[in-house]
């Protein structure tokens, strides 16, 4: 029988989220006999071999992940879109399967929701279940992502929520030669940590300011409880960007509507910009910020991008 008493039994059932080994039980006094009785009665569960869950009914996922890394053995960490979702780096919530990571020498066979990785680089445990560190898993999702505007979004997720990673992550990618999306991750590791969070912020970045030679906007300026996307502080000019394809509801276009009274009350002006505005048209976006811009003090003169560039009509 457990002890109501062991604090150190409780410590870790709790840790654990209800997930034990075979083991951990028996160095607290569980006997075969007692295991096997819980499990018969339904009092406890049996997900994978050598690992019991000293409760019955669903499984929460970070009971799942306890789990998985329980049965995996010594040295397993949370690896892939698992730590993924756990750092923050990926939409959630947790879904199967789990990934775990193993060293090399070890081989814990594959089961049902469980993908086990080997690895012959030391594992970098962290937290709490043990994970790969967050500059490693946005490296491991980067080259595992389907398109580099999916490399882009990982690293803004990172930047928002774990300032300084990204840059961790780039010294990692710029050592593994033939990494998938290398180009695309040391490219755009450094206008993500300039505030470029997004796909559509890094692309009017490239591909409206740098492409046209404009004035280079701050990125994520705060105001109040919000930020503003791109904010050109000398010329009192914000371009907000929504890279939302769906249309927008009368909440989202009322506090639209606010914030650029307020900019105006403020003697700023905004320019607004969507996913197709600055994906298929940047030319003729970076024509319209260019004439804003020469309006309120810029003497500059945008360039054209290449042969027929729209950007012409407003120099």
């Amino acid at each position: 029988m457990l002890l109501a008493m062991d604090s150190d039994w409780d410590a870790l059932r709790v840790r654990q989220h209800g997930a034990v080994t075979r083991s951990q039980l028996l160095a607290h006094g569980v006997t075969v006999k007692t295991m096997v009785s819980h499990v018969a009665a339904g009092r406890w569960q049996r997900p994978l071999p050598g690992v019991l869950v000293t409760f019955t009914g669903p499984m929460p996922p970070m009971t799942i992940c306890w789990a998985a890394l329980l049965y995996a053995g010594s040295g397993a960490v949370l690896s892939h879109t698992t730590a993924g979702v756990l750092w923050r780096l990926l939409p959630g919530p947790l879904a199967p399967p789990v990934h775990v990571t193993v060293p090399a020498d070890r081989s814990p066979r594959p089961r049902r929701g469980l993908v086990v990785h080997r690895s012959s680089l030391p594992l970098e445990a962290v937290a709490d279940p043990p994970r790969t560190s967050v500059a490693t898993t946005i490296v491991v999702l980067c080259s595992r992502a389907r398109r580099p505007t999916d490399v882009t979004a990982i690293l803004g997720r990172a930047e928002q929520h774990h300032p300084g990673a990204v840059q961790r992550a780039r010294e990692i990618a710029a050592d593994i030669g033939n990494l998938r999306w290398r180009a695309e991750l040391l490219a755009a590791a450094d206008d993500v940590s300039g505030g470029a969070h997004s796909p559509l912020e890094r692309h009017y970045l490239v591909d409206v300011e740098r492409a046209h030679e404009l004035p280079i906007g701050e990125s994520q300026r705060p105001v109040g409880d919000t930020h503003q996307d791109v904010y050109y502080r000398e010329y009192r000019t914000i371009a907000e960007l929504d890279g939302r394809d769906v249309h927008r509801g009368a909440d989202a276009r009322f506090r639209d509507m606010t914030r650029d009274n307020a900019a105006l009350v403020r003697g700023e002006v905004t320019l607004r910009y969507g996913w197709a505005d600055v994906r298929h048209r940047p030319c003729a976006v970076a024509a319209e910020v260019a004439a804003v811009l020469r309006t309120r003090g810029w003497r500059g003169s945008p360039k054209p991008c290449g042969p027929g560039c729209r950007v012409a009509g407003a120099a």
